[in-house]
């Protein structure tokens, strides 16, 4: 059976679903949804939202237990219970029927099953074959299984397959330190797991300014969390009721080995191209996902991408934003262009790490005549016992203008996510200096560093 619609999304996740409602509500499309596994994504179902649910229960957990003793609140040792918080997670889902439901209830026309692009209009599903002018592809990614001896007769788990454990294990061996990797690894140590993170780089969170990243990583390392980096996992494999890994530095000098109860895969994305014969219509991918320009447009003609399945910023935000650029295009003949320059973003430790512009690194890399400050602590540090911080102003000697902030502290994605638009606007460090701030916030930590500015000024 064919059927024709004015825009066919392959994908159910955030991006399709930005996509289909701005063309159906500023473009009046008639918009079919393609969907294999997962209505509603990996947002609501296995990445964000359960992940934080999972952050907010670690970090109450820790508070009971450092914090509740010193400010008078008398209370025995708070214990995590797995299996109860699994299924507090599993709780805050929409049920899959629930998804098909409000989607056509929009409209929408929704189709469970594998798609399979037959040319440059039609997408099969089954039986049905689905033709318009336009596809968006916005089918996401899974984790990598990077090339690690005996990995999976030894086995792994990922942050989906974590969130589904009932037990916490006595020692997890993370391989991987960007934002998830982080956040799994203080996650389950303050669930009580022992837990090792390594990473090939020289050091963790690579993609954030070099001296959040050591502010980050000290306060990691003092919740008991051993940092590996410039170091592989070579190999691992069973033995008894143990993995036993083996560690390589990059150095070339000899493998360490040690045994540990659960081995968590945080190194990388692959996209969602199984299946979709991408190869045989010849639109241009690589190993990170298929390439787009700056309006989505992939090498096929009549063919969007958004999401993760491009691998330019893989953030629920922009996927959505991915989403709407390419369905301007779509419909407009003078669509606007993707713009990542201001683009804030978190990691979900606790502290929070927090950014947005330019790290001191790529300031000075653009040839800007680089200035920076910082300031360490604000009093609400005292209050919880925080004892890690950064708030650091990145910006151009000469006119002023901020050009990035990095923040480590509670609330860090709140703060840079406001201050984002001073960034875009062109605020300079004196304007943050010289605005009125609240006391007492995490924030006011970004006005104070400013005021460092003024003594050079």
């Amino acid at each position: 059976m064919s059927e024709q619609f004015d825009l066919i999304v392959i994908g159910g996740g955030s991006a399709a679903r930005a996509a289909a409602d701005k063309a159906e509500r500023d473009y009046d499309a008639r918009v079919a949804l393609v969907e294999r596994e997962r209505w509603g994504g990996s947002r609501p179902n296995i990445a964000c939202q359960p992940t934080k649910a999972y952050v907010v229960v670690a970090e109450l957990l820790h508070d009971v237990n450092t914090r509740a003793g010193t400010i008078g609140i008398d209370v025995g040792a708070a214990t995590p219970n797995l299996a109860r918080t699994h299924a507090w997670k599993e709780g805050l889902k929409k049920p899959q029927p629930q998804w098909i439901e409000e989607l056509q209830a929009r409209g929408y026309s929704t189709f469970t099953g594998e798609a399979t692009l037959v040319d440059a209009r039609t997408v099969r599903v089954g039986y049905d074959d689905l033709e318009a002018d336009r596809i968006l592809i916005a089918t996401g990614s899974r984790t990598a299984v990077p090339p690690i001896d005996g990995i999976e007769d030894a086995g792994w788990v990922d942050h989906v397959s974590a969130l589904d454990l009932t037990e916490v294990p006595e020692s997890l061996l993370v391989v991987g330190a960007g934002a998830v990797g982080l956040e799994f690894s203080q996650i389950f140590t303050r669930f009580g797991s022992k837990v090792t993170i390594v990473d090939g780089l020289d050091r963790i969170a690579p993609l954030a300014d070099a001296e959040a990243s050591a502010t980050l990583a000290a306060a990691l390392e003092d919740e008991g969390i051993e940092i590996v980096v410039s170091a592989f996992v070579k190999s691992a494999r069973r033995e008894g009721g143990e993995i036993v890994a083996a560690i390589a530095p990059r150095d070339g000098s000899a493998p360490r080995e040690f045994g540990v109860s659960q081995i968590l895969l945080a190194s990388g994305r692959v996209p969602n191209l199984d299946g979709l014969n991408v190869e045989q219509l010849g639109i241009e991918t690589s190993k990170l996902g298929i390439a787009v320009d700056e309006h989505m447009r992939t090498s096929v003609e009549g063919i969007w991408a958004a999401g993760d399945i491009d691998a330019v910023a893989q953030f629920t935000p922009v996927a959505q934003y991915q989403a709407r650029i390419a369905v301007a295009d779509m419909f407009e003949d003078d669509g606007p262009a993707a713009d990542y320059s201001v683009l804030p973003t978190s990691i979900f430790t606790d502290p929070e790490l927090g950014s947005v512009g330019l790290t001191e690194e790529q300031a000075r890399e653009e040839g800007y005549e680089v200035e920076t400050v910082t300031h360490d602590s604000v009093k609400r540090f005292q209050l919880i016992g925080e004892e890690h911080g950064l708030f650091k102003v990145v910006f151009d000697g000469e006119t002023r203008r901020v050009l990035g902030l990095h923040v480590v502290s509670r609330n860090a994605a709140d703060i840079v996510q406001g201050f984002s638009l001073g960034v875009k606007l062109g605020a300079t460090v004196d304007d943050l200096a010289g605005m009125h701030h609240v006391f007492p916030t995490f924030g006011e930590g970004i006005k104070a560093a400013a005021e460092r500015a003024l003594v050079h000024a």
